[in-house]
């Protein structure tokens, strides 16, 4: 604060905090404030292994109001904190994640956090060890077999789609002699949903690894993995229900259940629990969407399952009335991967084809009670904007923002002050949305130039899912923080998930990296591994686009000598570390195959259509289905049933 004093017979003017002083009386005045907590106090990060979390938080003193901004110091040699810097909204905590190289060596020191809020500077210390990887083995042992879970979509809420953990499998037996086709587990329906897995899960007194497949005749099965024996199945259908038709669509034929990968938290309910959306129709011709908790031993609907999905929000575009956009399940199906984060199951919805009215719907429901937490429509005053991403899951990044690849629809032009559209219309866009505070908004975005024409000619990003890298480092040692997506218009974009680009009618600068031209149109999703993007386009070759200095190859250093015909494919990786890598990739024929590839040359190592007698064949394609890998075993969705490949006997 400033204070006046009477010096010589006039006022001045002088640096003294709190206080006010006129003439020769003065007046206290208390000053806004805060606090800055880090918690734990002490933390220990190895060499090599997993992240570590803490907790930053300021809380309001004196008054206090806006926002704190958080810098960080004291970390060693091969430490990074991810976000390296905070913006802290007063009462709601944030996470960093601390992670030590490989090549770290072992340290102690004092990690400082330093909050900013005006001329109020206050700090948080926290005592940070650092082990050595050994010596004599890798820095992150994999678990033994029958130790790895794969509880969403594409591995992880990144969606990097790689299992590092898988022991079994390797590039040497990987082949057609030893590998092959173990047997097929029959369902109801299509499997649209990617195969989900759980190891040792103890149901009726034994232990058993379990692999879930959901069907889009609304029911969920669990198989014992090993033996392939139905442990159980459940319908979603209500009393007097059906699935409901394909509303005239061919994305999703000829019934429309469970559509999009579920998600399972372990620690949920008694014995853990799957959670699944299913679509159903009731007698009367009324559909329904319900999000179900259903126990992982059993099947059964946990207490409160299942929630009845409606919403509203503020706008007058697509399907309005009275000021408000409203959620009419008729006319949405819920495609895109289920995304588990803090207690609150988030899904998209996407149109079937582009029969309107509909709009862009974001909406997230509470793990525990399935009420509903949050509901952001990404169209609010235009129309379509859709969130389907060919099944590919939400993203998320350590600091709880997610991310995604918005279908054709409006976009207004006309930004405010910010950056952002006049009339909250994001049609067609890389989108960053904020968990902050529990509820839904757009932290930042990416357009292109030609958004507009893109989406009036149905050439959007909506096609293709995004992937969040982890950490890069330039040769500067700076760190980056960075999202990839692609869709039909058959460009790589590379955003800053701290500065995605907003948009430029004039041109794309100012988006991270843009490359045109290395691939075809995507219809999938990329996978991350051991430095390198994997994409599969439709038409196109299996491409691997290694990173250095931080930035994308614009040309790919590996590709298969196989193309892949419409939707292309999402591959999906395992590996032992960083050793035995092999990407999977499945190709929607007739037969469809099965696809192994040496993930540093991307040669083949094998596939379904190789052995004689059609040992290994599983029938016709099924579309935008991601293959998931566990303790030796490979499992693919059917029209069906859920294919399982492993070590032959």
């Amino acid at each position: 604060m400033l204070s006046m004093r009477r010096i010589d017979g006039c006022c001045t003017w002088l640096l003294v905090p709190a206080l006010w002083t006129v003439g020769c009386s003065s007046v206290t005045v208390k000053s806004a404030d805060f606090t800055l907590q880090a918690s734990p106090a002490s933390v220990s990060v190895a060499a090599g292994g997993a992240a570590q979390a803490i907790s930053v938080s300021a809380t309001a003193a004196s008054g206090a109001s806006g926002v704190v901004s958080v810098a960080i110091t004291g970390l060693p040699s091969g430490v990074t904190a991810s976000p390296s810097t905070l913006t802290l909204s007063l009462g709601t905590p944030q996470q960093v994640n601390l992670t030590a190289a490989s090549s770290a060596g072992a340290a102690t020191a004092t990690m400082v956090f330093t909050g900013t809020s005006g001329l109020r500077v206050h700090t948080a210390s926290v005592a940070l060890t650092v082990t050595a990887a050994s010596s004599t083995s890798p820095p992150s042992t994999p678990p033994s077999t029958g130790s790895v879970d794969i509880t969403t979509y594409h591995v992880d809420v990144a969606r990097t789609g790689l299992n590092p953990n898988e022991a079994t499998l390797t590039t040497s037996n990987v082949a057609s002699s030893t590998f092959g086709l173990i047997r097929t587990l029959p369902v109801d329906g299509h499997v649209d949903a990617q195969p989900l897995y759980l190891s040792a899960l103890t149901i009726g007194g034994q232990s058993h690894n379990v692999v879930y497949a959901a069907t889009e005749h609304d029911s969920v099965y669990a198989f014992d993995a090993d033996s392939g024996a139905q442990l159980w199945k459940t319908s979603v259908l209500g009393s007097g229900e059906t699935t409901s038709g394909d509303h005239g669509c061919s994305q999703i034929t000829p019934e429309i259940g469970i559509t999009s990968t579920p998600v399972i938290d372990r620690k949920a309910g008694p014995n853990g629990a799957i959670f699944v959306v299913g679509m159903t129709e009731d007698s009367s011709g009324h559909y329904h969407q319900r999000l179900h908790a259903l126990d992982v031993t059993t099947g059964a609907e946990l207490s409160g399952s299942p929630a009845e999905i409606s919403a509203t929000y503020p706008g007058s575009g697509a399907n309005s009335s009275a000021g408000k956009v409203v959620f009419d399940p008729g006319q949405y199906a819920e495609r895109a991967g289920l995304l588990l984060l803090n207690g609150v199951i988030y899904m998209g919805w996407t149109s079937h084809c582009d029969g309107g009215p509909y709009a862009g719907w974001l909406m997230g429901y509470n793990e525990s009670t399935l009420a509903q937490a949050s509901v952001l429509n990404l169209t609010p005053n235009g129309s379509e904007g859709s969130i389907w991403m060919s099944g590919a899951g939400l993203a998320a990044d350590s600091s709880n923002n997610i991310y995604f690849l918005d279908a054709n629809g409006t976009f207004d032009t006309t930004l405010n002050a910010s950056g952002f559209p006049t009339n909250g219309d994001f049609g067609n866009g890389f989108i960053k949305v904020s968990t902050s505070g529990a509820s839904l908004s757009v932290a930042d975005y990416f357009e292109t130039s030609n958004t507009v024409s893109e989406s009036n000619g149905d050439e959007d990003l909506g096609s293709g899912g995004a992937l969040v890298l982890p950490d890069l480092t330039d040769t500067s040692g700076g760190v980056h923080h960075l999202a990839v997506g692609a869709g039909k218009d058959a460009n790589i974009y590379v955003v800053n998930r701290d500065s995605m680009g907003k948009f430029n009618a004039q041109n794309d600068n100012a988006i991270y990296q843009e490359i045109s031209g290395a691939i075809g149109g995507v219809f999938s999703m990329p996978a991350y591994f051991n430095n390198t993007v994997y994409y599969g386009a439709v038409n196109d070759k299996l491409k691997a686009f290694p990173i250095a200095n931080a930035k994308l190859a614009t040309t790919a250093s590996a590709q298969s000598a196989n193309n892949f015909q419409y939707p292309g494919t999402t591959p999906a990786i395992s590996a032992n570390g960083t050793s035995n890598g092999i990407v999977w990739a499945v190709e929607n024929s007739s037969p469809a195959v099965l696809h192994a590839y040496d993930a540093t040359s991307l040669q083949e190592l094998y596939n379904s259509n190789q052995a004689a007698s059609n040992r290994d064949q599983f029938g016709s394609g099924n579309k935008f289905i991601t293959p998931t890998i566990a303790n030796g075993k490979v499992f693919v969705g059917t029209r069906n049933s859920v294919a399982e490949f492993g070590l032959l006997q």
